[in-house]
């Protein structure tokens, strides 16, 4: 008695230690959330490196446009290789000097203005970087999570249509069906297989998408962001004065403008001042030369160079407007598409998947008892499927077109005038 007793513990040891290895091995993988896609994405984007880029270029810029003219060094040798007492060099006079530009009409600073505008349109761009990286992880995102939604749906309906064929195989034995039935049942069985290995394909796409936008493979995401379903609320209007849109068109015609400073200030002829040594080779003396260039505008006085400028400027200016025109129009689409989006997804995966699901419960249990038909059963399971498709339908174009709402509506940086 003993022993047995001794054998059962031991198997029953042994039974656990089992069981703990397996559920190691079976621990479910890390849940992969929205905030952490977006943070893994921040840190390792091209994209957002192409902003960083960019704005050092524009700084680059600002530096360049800073630095005045370079001098010159001017040298000139005169009265040789002629005749008489000019041949060779015995009359000759060697001049050595530098030349040295005077900018005028404020052309380093309307230069400077210039690049400061560019720096500060490169910051913005750099925001509308992130904006659109968000958008792209969210949507991203939003179709993986969806993809694996549909997974388990097509795994459940494989269930399904597997116990409705076990089903139709009893009735068959037992007389009270046509062999029709079994076959009906066997290829929903089929195509429901079939509909699964499409599902998976369509979720390791998205999820591949995902884990090449992220730069790490992708495993499961959270469902639960995913299944939450919008409450009712009513349209609220969003301001769309500060939006990165709105904000980069008025950062386009503060370029705009400084450029038509820009040009007016190029009417303004420079100076170049000379100052050199000259030795005349027969006395071997040493003089001073100073000089003066004025160029004359004679061919090109600036006018064409500001006409462009001005007309740049008012394109800038009509595209603000078009920008904001624009904005609002979109905000207003968006709000739209995110509120039926919420309805549909409340009513499906609400009152109307309570409903569907309880009449395929009931179909279920009527057809194994016989007071169902079996066109009755896959009439119920069709239409569970086809609900709960269509809540997932609904979630993921709630969860799109939010994401397009936040991308829309993100508040740009404020400008060195606003600031001040």
């Amino acid at each position: 008695m003993h022993r047995i007793i001794a054998a059962v513990l031991a198997a029953g040891a042994c039974a656990s230690s089992l069981q703990a290895q397996t559920d190691r091995i079976v621990a479910p993988a890390p849940v992969l959330t929205l905030a952490e896609a977006l943070n893994r994405a921040g840190a390792s984007s091209p994209f957002q490196d192409a902003a960083a880029a960019g704005i050092r270029a524009a700084e680059a810029q600002r530096r360049v446009a800073g630095l005045r003219p370079n001098p010159s060094i001017v040298g000139e040798a005169e009265n040789v290789a002629g005749t008489g007492i000019y041949q060779g060099l015995r009359s000759s006079e060697t001049t050595l000097g530098l030349a040295l530009p005077l900018e005028l009409g404020g052309k380093r600073g309307a230069r400077i203005a210039v690049a400061e505008a560019q720096i500060g349109r490169a910051g913005l761009q750099a925001e509308i970087a992130r904006a659109d990286l968000r958008l792209r992880v969210t949507q991203t995102y939003n179709a993986a999570a969806a993809a694996q939604r549909r997974v388990t749906i097509a795994e459940e309906q494989v269930g399904i249509a597997a116990e409705v064929l076990r089903a139709a195989r009893i009735r068959v034995q037992a007389g009270r069906a046509s062999p029709l039935e079994e076959q009906r049942a066997d290829v929903a069985r089929i195509s429901a297989e079939e509909a699964l290995e499409r599902t998976r394909r369509s979720a390791e796409a998205a999820s591949g998408n995902l884990a090449r936008l992220l730069g790490m493979p992708v495993g499961q995401l959270d469902r639960s962001w995913f299944d939450a379903v919008p409450s009712a609320g009513t349209m609220r209007p969003m301001a769309t004065s500060g939006t990165l849109s709105v904000v980069a068109a008025r950062a386009d015609l503060d370029t705009a403008s400084a450029q038509v400073r820009l040009a007016r200030s190029q009417q303004v002829p420079d100076l170049t001042v000379s100052a050199s040594a000259r030795r005349l080779e027969q006395t071997n003396d040493v003089a001073a030369v100073f000089g003066v260039s004025i160029p004359l505008n004679v061919f090109n006085n600036g006018r064409a160079s500001i006409a462009v400028a001005e007309a740049q400027r008012e394109q800038s200016d009509a595209q603000q407007r078009v920008a904001l025109l624009d904005a609002e129009q979109d905000v207003a689409t968006a709000q739209a598409d995110a509120e039926n989006a919420a309805t549909t997804a409340r009513n499906a995966a609400g009152p109307a998947l309570a409903a569907a699901t309880e009449a395929a419960r009931i179909a279920r249990i009527g057809y194994r008892e016989g007071k169902f038909g079996q066109l009755d059963l896959l009439d119920a399971e069709r239409t569970l499927l086809e609900t709960r498709t269509a809540a997932i339908d609904a979630l993921a174009a709630h969860h799109d077109a939010h994401a397009r709402l936040e991308r829309l509506t993100s508040a740009a940086p404020l400008l060195k005038d606003d600031q001040r």
